[in-house]
């Protein structure tokens, strides 16, 4: 299996399986002398561990991070700090349950890339998954946090947040958003009365053996107008591209999105005027990328993360050897894959920043 890094400048190989020993990274390129350790990095992958909560995954992960190498600490670096070296980071798998995907051995499930992998490569891991399981998440999540450590370098008043903003059928109020409210939460919801709907639903899910799709929205605040390029390099077509290759999800937008296809040419132009002698933009449909260069906005994409498709409820399917039969996904499933995203999308953001800053000093200095 060829393909599984990203990233030009800043570059983040994944490796391991969901059921394997341990997962990590190896992330190169990153910029010497950045005050890093473990506990920078275990900050954001107890935000994505599973077990948190009821609403997600029961499997019981610390996510322990170990730094392997890049980084190096003596009397003159005031504690440990990056080389410049590839870093390397592990994660031990402590809590898998094999047996649990026994029955399903030579069965594919639907919604699943069972079939797409057996397909493929004539060969699948069927505990969980293996390299298609969201497991493969936690280590996006620690590259991120390095990745967070290069920006705050660049940009300090620089910030990345996300937020949960649909379950389901079930949608936030925008008039009653507000950041403040993810923590007090399991959903990272911005609307509490949404919140509560969502924990309704969500327990109905559950109790039937079923699952419900989200949307997320990742915004980016305080970054320059110019990174990114034009044509092949666009930075939207990055964030596309990272938010695509997350698990589950089947569709990413920027700013307005889908729904600019049904503006005029006036409610769709974000008009400009001087503001305290700088260019002021009246509204942000482009969610902040222009030519596929950032504009100084806000830079807002969404993308929206299908149900799981582990679910309890019966459903029709083939095996291996092309016969029709049906198949129930035993384990410990996420009634709703999207909560547990909401980080995975702060870490994809941080990566593909991180990389066009890397790539616009090295143009533009």
């Amino acid at each position: 299996m060829s393909l599984n890094s990203f990233g030009r400048m800043f570059r983040v190989t994944t490796w391991g399986e969901s059921h394997g020993p341990a997962i990590g990274c190896v992330i190169d390129g990153c910029p010497p002398g950045l005050a890093l350790t473990e506990a920078d990095i275990q900050a954001a992958l107890d935000l994505r561990k599973p077990g948190t909560s009821k609403f997600v995954t029961q499997r019981r992960e610390p996510d322990q991070v170990k730094i392997l190498s890049g980084v190096f600490e003596d009397d003159r670096t005031g504690g440990p700090r990056t080389t410049g070296t590839p870093i390397s980071l592990m994660i031990e798998n402590v809590d898998q349950r094999s047996k649990d995907y026994s029955d399903i051995r030579d069965k594919y499930r639907p919604g699943h890339a069972d079939f797409t992998y057996d397909a493929k490569y004539g060969f699948r891991d069927y505990r969980g998954g293996g390299r298609s399981s969201a497991r493969e998440t936690a280590p996006r999540v620690a590259a991120g946090a390095v990745a967070q450590k290069v920006l705050a370098s660049l940009y300090p008043d620089a910030e990345i947040k996300a937020c949960l903003v649909q379950i389901g059928p079930h949608e936030i109020d925008r008039m009653r958003f507000d950041w403040n409210e993810i923590t007090n939460n399991p959903f990272w919801c911005p609307d509490a009365l949404a919140a509560k709907e969502w924990e309704n639903a969500l327990e109905t899910a559950r109790k039937a053996g079923s699952s419900l799709g989200a949307v997320i929205e990742v915004v980016a605040s305080g970054f320059p107008a110019g990174l990114g390029a034009p044509i092949y390099g666009k930075l939207d077509a990055d964030i596309a591209s990272a938010m695509m290759s997350i698990n589950a999800v089947k569709a990413v937008e920027i700013g307005a999105g889908m729904k600019a296809a049904a503006l005029t040419g006036e409610e769709n132009a974000d008009e400009i005027r001087i503001k305290d002698g700088k260019p002021h933009f009246l509204s942000n449909k482009a969610g902040g990328i222009l030519g596929g260069i950032s504009s100084g906005q806000d830079i807002v994409t969404r993308f929206a993360v299908k149900p799981t498709s582990s679910i309890l409820n019966p459903r029709k399917t083939i095996t291996r050897q092309g016969e029709e039969t049906d198949i129930v996904t035993k384990g410990r499933h996420d009634p709703c894959v999207g909560i547990r995203a909401v980080p995975v999308g702060v870490a994809m953001m941080a990566c593909v920043l991180a990389d066009h800053a890397l790539l616009h000093r090295g143009q533009c200095g």
